[in-house]
């Protein structure tokens, strides 16, 4: 079959691509920004890319058209597809239809940590044996790719464990309910939920409602493993579920105990399964953990195995990934794109370094941040960084405004190079940079390292 993919660069779609390809089928694709990493991504795997959305594509004449969610009515190819009466689909429902298909599919959803925990149940699989298929929203380091179908090791027949990070967000513009209502889970992760996707959803009701819709899909010889503390979720749980439900971070259920040197006890049901020793940072890391031992242990992975997994775990890209030191001053980069998770990054970090400067590096660049929904509670979430540099380059509100109360440690900038360049003048050695953004942010990354460098050298 070969398909074409409309919106084929977004982290879903891209690693719809890479599976359907890695299917045998022939696959190309468009999307309005096609760029590095995931058009080399692509273009490495032998998949067509074409810059932008014109009607002409249509004379490709591909067996079907796969639709993004980005993709509107008014884009000139979808209004083409729609005159010519040309088969297309949803990606969601195409991975359901070609890829999903009687597999035990192992769901992360929530409002955060679902990239990170996703990549710790598939490693735990993975090292179990059990060889996943997996599409991730972030590129494991345990595995170099955001995508993959999975085989069984020494053997021809594929594996019958997917991995999937379940995204809230709506399937298509023809399909408004969620991603996850199409992947008939078996085993299931509710990580949290706080309100997100100003741009879909009118409120946290609203979000809830769409994962009731997605428990009324499990069945009831699957599991559900929920954060015990959540209350969103318990007002979920509470509108109907049929499905066993095994907690953590509750007493009832999934525990850490945290000892010294970084060390952690994992307890289920009040008995130890083992200790955990680790490098990644944080609470929320933690509970990711906990709720990845736990789906691990539904598919058959005792705790033991997945606790000696989670000490090889190298985490994801762009999740507190470290990028360079210069002059005694480290980098990092990081997704953080919502109070919660800029929150327990810094919070994370601080419990890392101590009482040493950390310098937090923002661009609210979600269309929820954008959009002001959360600048109220913007600087409560940034209190443990000891200076503040927010990129404001068009926002449509005050951010220095949303910021005051942290004083004269907050610098809004709207012009990245100016911004780089103040950054670079007030660090000194032993400061820890933390660069937080869900875009490229104009490659900061790599410019504040060479400016380092250079005044290092000045």
């Amino acid at each position: 079959m070969h398909i074409h993919i409309l919106g084929i660069c977004g982290t879903f779609m891209g690693g719809l691509a890479l599976l359907a390809r890695t299917a045998g089928h022939t696959v190309s694709g468009c999307d309005a920004n096609v760029y590095p990493p995931m058009s080399t991504q692509l273009a490495d795997q032998g998949i067509h890319l074409i810059e932008g959305y014109d009607a002409a594509q249509v004379e490709l004449k591909p067996d079907l058209f796969v639709i993004g969610n980005v993709v509107m009515r008014g884009n000139l190819l979808m209004e083409a597809i729609l005159n010519n009466h040309l088969p297309y689909i949803s990606g969601p429902q195409w991975l359901a239809q070609h890829i999903l298909e009687g597999k035990w599919v192992l769901a992360v959803a929530g409002t955060h940590g679902k990239t990170t925990t996703s990549s710790m149940l598939a490693w735990i699989l993975e090292y179990a044996g059990l060889a996943p298929g997996y599409l991730i929203g972030g590129v494991p380091e345990n595995f170099g790719w955001s995508a993959r179908l999975g085989n069984t090791r020494g053997e021809l027949r594929d594996s019958p464990f997917f991995v999937i990070e379940a995204d809230e967000y709506d399937t298509a513009f023809f399909d408004k309910r969620s991603k996850f209502i199409h992947y008939q889970s078996k085993t299931v992760v509710l990580n949290n939920l706080e309100y997100d996707h100003a741009d879909i959803f009118p409120d946290l009701a609203a979000i809830e409602r769409q994962f009731h819709h997605f428990v009324r899909t499990i069945p009831s010889n699957g599991l559900i493993v929920a954060n015990g503390r959540d209350v969103a979720l318990q007002r979920v749980l509470t509108q109907g579920c049929w499905t066993a439900v095994e907690l953590f971070d509750s007493p009832q259920g999934w525990q850490v105990l945290t000892g010294i040197d970084r060390s952690i006890q994992i307890i289920f049901q009040d008995q130890l399964q083992g200790t955990l020793n680790w490098d990644l940072l944080g609470k929320h890391n933690r509970l990711n953990a906990l709720a990845a031992l736990a789906a691990a242990r539904h598919a058959g992975i005792p705790a033991a195995v997945g606790i000696e997994a989670l000490t090889n775990f190298k985490n994801v890209k762009r999740r507190m990934e470290y990028r360079g030191t210069v002059n005694g001053i480290q980098v990092y980069d990081d997704f953080a794109h919502h109070p919660t998770a800029i929150q327990t990054t810094l919070a994370g970090l601080r419990e890392k370094v101590g009482v040493s400067r950390i310098i937090a590096v923002l661009e609210p660049r979600s269309n929820t941040m954008k959009s002001g929904v959360w600048q109220d509670s913007l600087a409560k979430s940034l209190i443990q960084a000891d200076r503040v540099f927010c990129y404001t380059n068009q926002l449509g509100w005050d951010v220095h405004s949303a910021l005051a109360t942290l004083g004269e440690k907050v610098s809004t900038h709207d012009h990245l190079q100016q911004m780089i360049d103040s950054i670079v003048s007030m660090t000194r050695a032993g400061d820890h940079i933390v660069v937080m953004s869900n875009g490229s942010f104009g490659g900061l990354h790599d410019k504040l390292l060479v400016s380092l460098g250079r005044h290092a050298m000045a």
